[in-house]
């Protein structure tokens, strides 16, 4: 590790936020990396102690830099790089929660709904005919 700067899109790969530099740099492209709360490029330099926001489909991390490294490493050792703050930490996992309970009461069927299922649907729906 060490403690110059690295390019931001090599620093999210290495930390495994992303799977290959381009996606990471479609993110920071996109706007859903900013470095202390500003906006970055793809070749801003990431340093020990900066604050980064990052946006990753409906998840976000609010995470400090902790190190620095331009090589990709296994997963226990890409952790270290960074420390995810505890506030994003709490609400990320409510978060996560939530969409899973919203899951957890739609059962899809695996075939069409017949005549009876049709009427009862439009029973629940309140729909008269």
């Amino acid at each position: 590790m060490s403690d110059g700067g690295v390019r931001l899109d090599k620093w999210l790969w290495a930390a495994r936020f992303f799977k290959t530099r381009g996606m990471a740099r479609d993110a920071i492209d996109g706007g859903k990396i900013r470095i202390n709360g500003v906006k970055a490029k793809p070749s801003k330099s990431v340093l020990p102690g900066q604050v980064m926001h990052i946006s990753r489909g409906q998840t976000e991390f609010v995470v400090e830099v902790m190190a620095v490294r331009e090589d990709r490493r296994p997963a226990a050792e890409a952790a270290l790089l960074y420390q995810e703050t505890e506030a994003s930490r709490t609400k990320r996992e409510t978060e996560q929660d939530l969409r899973r309970y919203e899951r957890a009461g739609f059962q899809p069927t695996d075939h069409r709904p017949n005549k009876r299922e049709r009427r009862q649907i439009t029973r629940l729906k309140g729909v008269s005919e």
